[in-house]
């Protein structure tokens, strides 16, 4: 028997309007945008892309550079709303798609652990008991009581990751998280994303790296200016992307 449907992306296009000409203020923009002197051009990250994901898939997102993957990503994850279409989500949803979004660089690391706890919808209790694997996980116990805003990027990166994957949600978006970091701490995080797989967990994933998505995912959306070129089975997909 199928797995449900937990993700149903239905001809979603995205529109943003762009002002095609730089101001030297605000004051300035203001006064020409009065007076009907602003340019727009309008940009279409997505047009009538639609797909579906059943529960327990790991779908794979790659394309280009400005291909339309991260708006993809945040259109699913309720950040924005398409233009067009619609989508249709079932279930909870661990978006890692800008690490450390929910920081307070003046708090401390421990300081910050319990307020991203609440953001995802955590009590203190829940936290506490989840405290410890996140220290365990990002390496960083002599760092704790350190205010974030002296932490590298890739500490950032860690404490965030260690944050957004405690628990099994129904639904994992990870955006090019694995690309900070050494080399077996990313291999950490892929074990800690196959884990959550084998639990049930779907997962959407971007990266730049083919052999990264082939080894997590078994689907894939193949993105091109927007549009949607393919869609179907990461091993093969993933090898015509390469020859591209």
């Amino acid at each position: 028997m199928e797995e449900p449907i937990i993700i149903k992306v239905d001809h979603v296009s995205m529109k943003f309007n762009l002002s095609s000409e730089k101001f030297d203020s605000f004051k300035e923009y203001v006064i020409k945008s009065i007076k009907g002197q602003v340019s727009i051009e309008e940009f279409w990250a997505l047009k009538d892309v639609s797909f579906e994901v059943r529960k327990g898939d790991s779908v794979g997102l790659i394309g280009l550079n400005g291909s339309g993957k991260s708006t993809m990503l945040k259109t699913i994850a309720g950040v924005l709303k398409p233009t067009k279409g619609s989508v249709k989500v079932s279930g909870t949803i661990a978006p890692l798609i800008e690490l450390g979004a929910g920081f307070d660089m003046d708090l401390t690391a421990r300081e910050n652990v319990f307020l991203n706890g609440a953001l995802l919808g955590y009590t203190r209790s829940e936290m506490e008991g989840y405290y410890k694997d996140i220290v365990d996980f990002s390496e960083l116990g002599n760092f704790m009581d350190v205010p974030v805003k002296n932490f590298s990027s890739g500490m950032v990166s860690r404490l965030a990751f260690a944050i957004a994957t405690i628990g099994i949600p129904d639904i994992l978006i990870v955006d090019e998280v694995l690309s900070v970091g050494d080399f077996q701490f990313q291999e950490k995080c892929e074990k800690r994303i196959r884990n959550m797989k084998d639990k049930g967990t779907t997962i959407l994933f971007v990266s730049h790296s083919i052999d990264q998505v082939q080894k997590i995912c078994n689907k894939v959306v193949w993105l091109e200016h927007g549009h949607m070129k393919c869609f179907g089975n990461a091993k093969e997909i993933g090898d015509e992307y390469r020859k591209s």
